[in-house]
């Protein structure tokens, strides 16, 4: 009697170890199923690149075939499992991802586009300033030239507002000592009165006085780089107005700072292009 209950014992013990063991195993499946994407295991786990790939497919899929290649919770999961990975393919305009969409789709030999409609997304991209249009050096097959994109030089179109805004501040500090220094006054108020002269009158008429000055000086500015389409150095070209004197227009032609390439610089396009009959 003792053993047959000892018996009974190990069988239910081992029985329960099985069916936990089974339980496990099943919930391993259902888990890689629901997220293939937080796999531990290197070898399942997708890079970003395919992730990223993925995403536009399925994009591509719903908005011009009218058809879901994955479940709302699988590109859901997909979706967050980029913006985790600080993919910025998640974070673009609906221009963007267009594009994005485009080009992969013209790559797969199933554009979606026309050339003068991918043509005219990719200028009006580059015009707001978008980074996932720009690319460098490069050889276009059907204008046979080579050419590189420009951006935009923020910095240096921040720079030059630096003189004018030093001659603000001598402005504002030359009416304050004619004033007796009425303005210091207002800045030493008690808070939050001095905080909302400072920043609400005192700045806002600083930076209106050195955008003015500016101006005045320097009109329709506009400041452009790229790499050379030779070379691959970075070069700026400048296009505005200095005191009546115009730039050229929309074009632009310099050398290279490094190898001396002559470069034609469309501020209409936004290209680099090697002039007809230069070496590249």
């Amino acid at each position: 009697m003792e053993s047959s209950y000892v018996f009974d014992a190990d069988c239910s013990y081992f029985l329960s170890r099985l069916l936990l063991i089974n339980k496990v195993e099943e919930d391993k499946v259902v888990d890689s199923k629901i997220l293939p994407y937080c796999s531990i295991d290197k070898k399942e786990k997708k890079s970003l690149g395919e992730m990223e790939q993925e995403f536009l497919q399925a994009l591509q899929a719903f908005y011009y075939e009218g058809k879901a290649i994955m479940s709302n919770e699988e590109f859901d999961n997909l979706k967050e499992e980029l913006m985790w990975e600080g993919s910025s393919v998640v974070m673009l305009s609906s221009d963007e991802q267009k594009f994005l969409e485009a080009s992969m789709a013209y790559v797969s030999g199933k554009p979606i586009l026309s050339d003068e409609e991918f043509d005219e997304l990719k200028l009006r991209l580059k015009m707001e300033g978008s980074e996932i249009v720009v690319e460098g050096p490069r050889c276009s097959l059907r204008s046979r030239k080579v050419y590189s994109d420009l951006s935009v030089d923020y910095l240096k179109m921040f720079l030059l507002n630096v003189p004018a805004t030093v001659v603000a501040l001598g402005l504002f500090f030359f009416l304050d000592d004619l004033t007796g220094f009425e303005i210091t006054y207002l800045l030493e108020l008690p808070e939050p009165f001095s905080f909302i002269f400072t920043w609400f009158a005192a700045v806002p008429l600083i930076v209106w006085l050195a955008q003015a000055l500016t101006k005045v000086i320097v009109k329709d500015f506009l400041i452009l780089k790229g790499p050379c389409p030779n070379c691959g150095t970075e070069n700026v070209s400048f296009f505005g107005t200095i005191l009546s004197i115009s730039s050229g227009g929309t074009t632009n032609t310099l050398k290279c700072s490094n190898c001396e390439t002559p470069l034609e610089y469309n501020s209409k396009t936004r290209l680099i292009t090697l002039p007809e009959g230069s070496q590249a």
